[in-house]
């Protein structure tokens, strides 16, 4: 089998500067491995010349093809980190190849949210795709995806290595930059006690935004001033005129008593290397989270509140009360249990690890239930 995955090639941006496209090297190395396929290669619909193109991405050869390019090199396209023409899709279905559309965000949120708030967001193709690939977690939209694209969906393991945030990690220490947990230095008039702490949520969905974190940290510094010296609240300039967000952020006492910055987007990577000790995050519904791991993975508390992520410190839900139990617990005992910490982090690790046998052999049943419907047949026809 041949197959290829879809993804976005942004000129200028580092190629695992995002968390998508991190996820479509490695599903390309995870795949690579198995023994019936012959060779996996990257679709990049925005590509005209793939001279220019990276070719070795997280350590492998992967050849990126053009659109036209693939047509003739692919038995199975997996639409993955970009969208493809579905005229194209349509193409590929009548040549004999297998389409499959992988949702790695959730993906009600992405139909209804586009239209609701008037922001960019993918059309939905029926008839378009073979079968649809969701995360496990994602389970509860089913049936929804199975009406609205009328065909199988299945359930596929979530995955992880930290090969980028270890390549990122060595890029910064090579400016004078650890990346990695310290516990905080003693308190001085300038540098108050407690944890410098990061809320990284990208504010660009109700599934992933910073007010609930931002209250449990105020809840934990309302009930001990030395759990929290600063709050760095990411991605937030966009939101900062906005009244809603100005009467919220200073109703807060960490904003009135001047312990809380607001930033535009960073990299969590660099910015934990460089101001903060701790993150605090929350979700709703997207609970699968490269961020956190790269997190956990530089052994930094990690305050969260996903059922899935069996490591860092756990709330339940909207539990802003225990997320801040939570935050004092890093603050005042992270390094007595920072051995056990780590345990748990592995376990997690090694649980999302493209080679581990069980993600391997959920995603050969995947691809040879495809070969199986497969008919296979010299390529004719016109290109597009």
């Amino acid at each position: 089998m041949r197959i290829g995955i879809s993804i976005l090639i942004s000129e200028g941006q580092p190629i695992g500067h995002r968390s998508l496209t991190q996820n479509v090297i490695l599903l390309a190395g995870l795949i690579a491995r198995l023994p019936f396929v012959k060779s996996v290669m990257l679709i990049g619909p925005g590509i005209v010349d793939t001279k220019s193109a990276p070719t070795d991405l997280n350590g492998q050869s992967l050849r990126i093809l053009t659109v036209r390019e693939a047509v003739d090199h692919v038995d199975v396209v997996i639409e993955m980190g970009a969208e493809l023409e579905p005229s194209w899709l349509t193409l590929m279905r009548a040549r004999g190849k297998k389409v499959v559309r992988y949702y790695r965000e959730q993906p009600y949120l992405r139909l209804v949210e586009s239209s609701i708030f008037d922001k960019p967001g993918n059309v939905p193709h029926p008839d378009s795709y073979d079968e649809i690939w969701l995360a496990a977690e994602d389970a509860w939209v089913e049936p929804l995806m199975k009406t609205l694209y009328r065909c199988e969906v299945h359930r596929t393991p979530f995955i992880w290595h930290p090969h980028f945030v270890k390549q990122r990690a060595r890029d910064l220490t090579a400016l004078g930059l650890q990346y990695g947990y310290r516990a905080p230095v003693a308190a001085t008039e300038d540098s108050p006690m407690g944890l410098r702490v990061a809320i990284a949520d990208p504010n660009a969905s109700v599934t992933s935004t910073s007010p609930i974190a931002m209250l449990v940290c105020d809840e934990a510094w309302r009930a001990d001033r030395n759990t929290v010296s600063a709050m760095h609240v990411l991605n937030t300039l966009h939101m900062k005129d906005h009244p809603t967000m100005l009467y919220f952020a200073n109703s807060l006492d960490l904003v009135r008593q001047h312990r809380a910055i607001f930033h535009g987007s960073n990299d969590i990577v660099e910015f934990m290397s460089r101001h903060a000790d701790a993150v605090v995050s929350h979700q709703w519904r997207s609970g699968l989270n490269y961020r956190w791991l790269e997190v956990l993975h530089g052994d930094y508390p990690l305050i969260h509140n996903s059922p899935w992520l069996k490591a860092g410190y756990y709330y339940p839900h909207f539990d802003v009360q225990e997320g801040a139990v939570q935050l004092r617990n890093a603050a005042a005992a992270h390094e007595l249990t920072l051995e056990d910490y780590r345990r748990r982090s592995k376990r997690v690790f090694d649980s999302v690890d493209p080679s581990n046998p069980h993600n391997l052999d959920a995603y050969a049943a995947r691809l040879l239930h495809l070969r199986q419907k497969m008919a296979f047949r010299p390529a004719r026809g016109a290109r597009p």
